[in-house]
């Protein structure tokens, strides 16, 4: 049996970032726009983190089954690395989808109704990124709908929800955390290309290749503060948000300089990082605004 330490890794707890960002992001969007409300900001939290971890193990699962992560150079693998067997690691899958599912229910009771519609596609698209039989994730779609669910769906739901509205502001500045987001699978594709290729993973990595990958992923740096620093035309204390930005310096040195196997390990844990504070300062700057 896995111990609680390869559990803890297999969630893949450098990956959280990606589910806190956008809360933050749309709870200063909704302070900005006077209408927080604590509770639904909490929940929303608590959905994004659940799917988070949900995503992961479901992940594992899926690839595990299909063989394509026995050899890995990144995190944990339980079903690959044979540490937990599958029905294992599809169970705590299922229940991270409970809790966020439970979550977004008492979200929708705090809201509306049509968020459970919402909700169920969220899911739905957090298990076929590598589950099913169409998995989206190894038909180089990933950035996708890593970026459409984390930036637009994630920030704006969560002002949504606060302030039972949909604002422009809330449309820009997900957008920024969305490709910061996007940032994260490029970083792990890149170094997982050469595995994914060899076992028909056609990852958008894979599609590009080793050198464009490279340079869309720093791009994605660039595009991504240059929209904070547009959005801070009309709401200067968003520009608190270009803070983070020397932080993006390190991982895109490492990256273009050729940086492979555990420098890229090193890389992803740097963007989740440039995301984290991203998400608080881009927040804060936000709810100051």
């Amino acid at each position: 049996m896995a111990t609680p330490a390869q559990w803890l890794a297999g969630a893949r707890p450098r990956t959280l970032p990606a589910a806190l960002a956008p809360v933050l992001v749309g709870t200063g969007a909704a302070v900005a726009l006077d209408g927080f409300r604590l509770g639904p900001a909490l929940l929303a939290l608590l959905v994004a983190l659940a799917l988070q971890v949900g995503v992961n193990y479901a992940n594992d699962y899926s690839d595990g089954k299909r063989g394509t992560d026995a050899d890995r150079v990144g995190p944990m693998r339980l079903v690959g690395s044979g540490a937990a067997p599958a029905s294992q690691v599809l169970v705590a899958a299922l229940l991270s989808f409970g809790v966020a599912g439970v979550s977004g229910l008492g979200l929708a009771a705090l809201s509306s109704w049509w968020l459970v519609l919402v909700g169920a596609v969220c899911i739905a698209a957090a298990w076929t990124y590598t589950g099913g039989p169409l998995p989206y994730g190894y038909r180089a779609l990933g950035e996708v709908f890593v970026f459409v669910f984390f930036g637009p769906v994630a920030v704006v739901g969560t002002t949504y929800v606060q302030t039972r509205s949909v604002e422009g502001l809330a449309w820009a500045v997900s957008v920024p955390i969305g490709l910061l987001i996007v940032a994260i699978l490029v970083v792990n594709n890149l170094r997982d290309l050469a595995g994914d290729a060899e076992v028909g993973k056609r990852t958008l990595a894979v599609l590009l290749g080793d050198r464009a990958t490279r340079y869309l992923f720093v791009g994605l740096f660039v595009v991504a503060f240059a929209v904070i620093a547009a959005v801070g035309i009309e709401r200067p204390w968003a520009l608190l948000g270009l803070l983070a930005a020397p932080l993006a310096v390190p991982p895109s040195r490492t990256v273009l300089s050729g940086g492979r196997g555990p420098q890229l390990i090193a890389a992803l844990g740097a963007t989740g990082k440039v995301t984290l504070a991203t998400g608080v300062l881009l927040g804060a700057g936000l709810a100051l605004s």
